[in-house]
């Protein structure tokens, strides 16, 4: 997904919907609609927008959107220290990431060629699997014993 249908989709799915937004944005419901519209050509997505509404949602897939266009991936660094049950479910997250990589490797193998639309979807479960796989990193970093050296 490309950042400005993230961009579409947080707006649309925020608590409340688009309307509910708009005005914690100060917009017209119209305005925001507009700019959530990735194929409005008046009124435009700007870094501005995109970062207040991932503010107030709490939704980064906007963020993650932009770095997957460039190969990049983003991971939270502040993450909070974590216990025990929070590194097993990030644990299982990646399990579950990986085996829907596995899932898309196998589709695209199947029938003995990769298509354009194959590697689309490699690519994305791969994102999809990287994002915990950092997040668990944090995690455990967060756990670590700091010591004096």
């Amino acid at each position: 997904m490309n950042y400005k249908d993230a961009f579409h989709r947080t707006v649309h799915t925020a608590p409340g919907g688009c309307e509910a937004l708009a005005v914690r944005l100060g917009y017209t419901a119209g305005l925001l609609r507009n700019k959530a519209n990735p194929n409005s050509t008046t009124n435009v997505l700007t870094v501005d927008d995109a970062s207040r509404v991932m503010q107030l949602t709490g939704d980064y897939e906007v963020l993650h959107a932009l770095a997957r266009q460039h190969g990049f991936t983003c991971t939270k660094v502040d993450e909070q220290p974590a216990g025990d049950m929070a590194v097993l479910e990030t644990t299982t997250d990646i399990w579950a990431k990986l085996g829907d990589l596995g899932t898309a490797v196998h589709a695209a193998l199947v029938d003995g060629r990769i298509e354009q639309h194959e590697v689309k979807s490699i690519e994305a479960a791969t994102f999809a699997a990287f994002r915990p796989m950092m997040q668990l990193l944090a995690r455990v970093n967060g756990m670590a014993e700091k010591t004096g050296a």
